[in-house]
């Protein structure tokens, strides 16, 4: 693809916007901590559903949702799907809140890794040596972490792993985006309405309780959920993959500027060296992709 045609340009700013906004969400999760995490995913499910559900009616494609939740195996595979998505949801707002931005932002830097390991495990794919090297120095990573923490950065592990499984059972499922979020929100909507339900019925709930700048923000989380979501999808159509793997790193690199210089958490010595390690295996792994990119460049261009 030209990288000077209006497409292209369009479709790098809308991804570049679509992981800085994902960078961002410290901000918004921050400010609702007086609101248990399961309440702000359960919130955040709700108003996403309808906001999905609104957007793809204004669009005129409310039929796809029917069309893929009428077959068993795509719902299920949705169903999978959404439930991995809610478990990354639930332990990040739970990072945040409690001062593990850095480690969250972790998780997302080691996310592209993780997705390298599912494929050669789960999919029978063959690694080269430079995607071994990056591999290993992230395994090292996170051992030289454990160790020096005396535990496993549980939080970055799941935030990883749950996104990884995410993305692999979505590429399986093979349903565009928005039309997919839909599906998925809608599968768990009865869950996370009622429970909510429950929760306002018990006075536990925040609607009501925690003023109405908090009540505001919980209804902003259903576009704030699903805007970056179509920025996405909306880019990854325009510009090559191999651009969308170098992007994607703004995001977690947001969210540790955050973490270090906003809200003050620390960072030297034995986290700092396990970062750098992390770093390195992430030049590794994208230096091979560009190598690769332009080496198919080549060969189509012949």
């Amino acid at each position: 693809m030209n990288n000077q045609s209006p497409a292209y340009r369009q479709g790098l700013a809308a991804v570049a916007v679509a992981f800085a906004l994902w960078g961002l969400f410290p901000l918004y999760f921050k400010a609702l901590q007086v609101v248990p995490p399961f309440q702000i995913a359960a919130h955040r499910l709700v108003w996403g559903c309808l906001v999905a559900v609104l957007w793809l009616l204004a669009r005129g494609e409310l039929h796809k949702v029917r069309a893929a939740l009428v077959q068993p195996r795509i719902r299920s595979l949705l169903l999978a799907s959404a439930a991995l998505i809610s478990v990354n949801w639930v332990v990040y707002v739970w990072g945040v809140a409690n001062g593990r931005v850095i480690e969250s932002s972790l998780g997302y830097f080691i996310n592209p890794l993780v997705n390298v390991l599912f494929g050669v495990i789960l999919l029978s794919e063959r690694l080269n040596g430079w995607q071994w090297c990056a591999v290993g120095l992230a395994g090292i990573a996170v051992a030289y972490l454990t160790w020096s923490a005396g535990q496993p950065p549980w939080i970055s592990l799941v935030l990883a792993c749950s996104f990884s499984a995410y993305g692999l059972v979505r590429k399986i499922a093979n349903v565009e985006s928005l039309v997919g979020f839909a599906c998925e929100t809608l599968l768990l909507l009865p869950i996370g309405l009622g429970y909510l339900i429950w929760v306002q019925l018990h006075g536990a709930g925040a609607l009501g309780h925690t003023g109405a700048g908090i009540a505001v923000l919980l209804g902003l989380g259903g576009p704030l959920t699903a805007i970056p979501l179509v920025l996405f999808g909306f880019g990854t159509l325009r510009i090559p993959y191999s651009t969308v793997g170098l992007i994607q790193y703004l995001s977690p690199t947001i969210q540790l500027l955050l973490g270090v210089f906003l809200y003050q958490e620390p960072f030297a010595g034995a986290r700092a060296a396990g970062f750098t390690l992390i770093w390195l295996a992430l030049l590794l792994y994208a230096a091979d992709g560009l190598r690769r990119a332009r080496k198919l460049d080549a060969l189509r261009a012949t």
